[in-house]
């Protein structure tokens, strides 16, 4: 038994060795080698996405001549050491990293029925209408007082008179729905900005809220619908549960980061 897998072992590294001696070079670009193994590899990559355009190994070597141009060209032109580019490449080097180190266990995260069903009854899918008084995305003191103001206003008028709440919200709503009511139709939780959510989280039909300030400016709510659990899908829920355990595994990542790191931080300047 020890034999034949001694002998097994030796023919693979002899094949491997012959695999390897021969590779040939199919192209060169000012000195540059492109292996005809790297052209075989790439063309079968190729194959597997939809393309306009017919598929051939001449084709694909003149991509992979044009690849190399182009780096050469790059280099030549030290085109890494531009700011934008070496921020770009920061970025790559930020995920490859998480993925190196996290590959195995992101690969282990799974999401049960029973999961879901226990987010579900805490984060249900709302269908709601809303009439939105933008701000900016730095506005002033001036700005937010007149927003606050005017969605004051409204929401006073809406709690006297609710069902004309679409009507205002066809009239006075500053945002592209406003022609069909303010209505956004049923979104799950991670589709509304956090405090639009909270604003409503645990609410019934017919609930009105006050004026909710969000990234987008002041928003005054309306609960139309309350979607049952049998009726969601359950697939958009499994991802959102598994989104929820990834960014708590990247979270407890950087913080193991930190804790080998020196972090200082300037709180005055974040005021």
């Amino acid at each position: 038994m020890k034999k034949l897998s001694v002998l097994f072992i030796t023919v693979m590294i002899s094949n491997l060795t012959i695999a390897q001696t021969n590779d040939k070079v199919v192209a060169e670009v000012n000195g540059s080698k492109i292996m005809l193994s790297e052209l075989e590899k790439t063309f079968q990559q190729t194959l597997m996405f939809v393309s306009n355009r017919k598929v051939t190994k001449e084709s694909v070597l003149q991509d992979l001549i044009n690849r190399e141009l182009g780096i050469q060209r790059a280099k030549k032109e030290k085109i890494d050491s531009d700011p934008v580019v070496k921020a770009k490449l920061d970025d790559i080097l930020y995920h490859a990293q998480i993925s190196k180190d996290l590959e195995k266990q992101l690969n282990t995260i799974q999401v049960s029925d029973k999961e879901v069903q226990d987010y579900y009854a805490k984060n249900k899918e709302y269908r709601t209408s809303h009439i939105l008084f933008r701000l900016r995305a730095t506005p002033d003191v001036a700005e937010v007082k007149k927003g606050l103001e005017q969605s004051l206003e409204v929401y006073n008028e809406a709690m006297k008179t609710p069902d004309k709440f679409e009507e205002m919200a066809t009239n006075l709503s500053q945002t592209n729905v406003a022609q069909i009511g303010g209505d956004l139709g049923y979104q799950p939780p991670t589709r509304y900005a956090p405090e639009y959510f909270e604003a409503i989280n645990g609410k019934n039909v017919g609930f009105i809220s006050k004026p909710v300030r969000t990234q987008y400016g002041f928003h005054v709510i309306k609960i139309l619908g309350v979607k049952d659990f049998d009726k969601i899908d359950k697939n958009l829920y499994k991802k959102i549960i598994y989104d929820i355990k990834r960014d708590k595994m990247i979270a407890d990542y950087h913080q193991n980061l930190a804790k080998n790191a020196k972090v200082n931080v300037n709180s005055n300047l974040l005021k």
